[in-house]
């Protein structure tokens, strides 16, 4: 039952956070009398919230659930006030990323009303291969992830996303020497980013931290403020 109703959870998403009872079942490939039961199980709890037009959508329980989640929540309190300094040092996207499988996902951005347009969101996930946290994370995850990474497939975004295993891999060992990375329009058209990673007292990367500008700026200046504030989010952690 508890399986099922993940497969209910995860239909949602960000373009379709909305979905009635036969989107869900068409989704799920449950049978609607099971949809419409774990439906109204899921709303008694606030995991789903159910509108005007009979849609579900994800319930604000979840969210607070989610909150708690020590690697997300603990990490996000120690990066705050770095995040917030970096901000505004940039008044760009400053984004906080973690791992989850083969993806990044992005648990935190803080953006300025005129900054550039960027693909992710915080809550969303994005490929590590295409992605500049993604990239670092990707750097310190071993062997075995890269090797899941490439036998996954390496999609391509833009013109400049790494497509192959030579590129990727050389990527990766310059991340490592340099500790940091610069993305010029990896992941769409006309943005650069810059993201260096997040350690634990033990030398282990549990996260990255990016800015994101437009494509034509210098990305100079951005890379001592980034790898200062993911120093001393370091240290918080440790």
């Amino acid at each position: 039952m508890l399986g099922r109703a993940f497969l209910v959870l995860n239909s949602f998403g960000v373009e379709r956070p909305r979905l009635t009872q036969s989107e869900l079942s068409r989704r799920t490939g449950l049978p609607l009398p099971t949809v419409h039961r774990l439906c109204g199980q899921l709303a008694d709890h606030g995991a789903l919230e159910r509108d005007a037009d009979g849609r579900y959508e994800i319930g604000v329980r979840l969210w607070e659930l989610g909150a708690l989640a020590p690697r997300a929540h603990g990490l996000r309190q120690v990066a705050m006030p770095y995040l917030e300094d970096l901000y505004e040092a940039t008044h760009e996207n400053v984004q906080l990323i973690v791992r989850e499988g083969l993806e990044a996902l992005y648990i935190e951005r803080l953006s300025a009303r005129g900054a550039v347009t960027v693909v992710g969101r915080a809550g969303g996930r994005l490929p590590l291969h295409a992605s500049s946290g993604g990239l670092v994370l990707l750097a310190h995850g071993g062997a075995d992830l890269l090797a899941e990474v490439l036998e996954a497939g390496l999609a391509r975004f833009t013109p400049n996303t790494i497509t192959t295993e030579h590129r990727l891999r050389s990527t990766l060992a310059e991340i490592r020497r340099a500790g940091y990375i610069v993305c010029r329009e990896h992941l769409n058209v006309g943005t650069l980013a810059v993201a260096a990673p997040i350690l634990r007292a033990n030398g282990a990367v549990v996260a990255s931290i990016s800015v994101v500008v437009r494509a034509a700026d210098d990305p100079a200046p951005l890379i001592p403020a980034l790898r200062a504030a993911a120093r001393g989010i370091s240290r918080g952690m440790a």
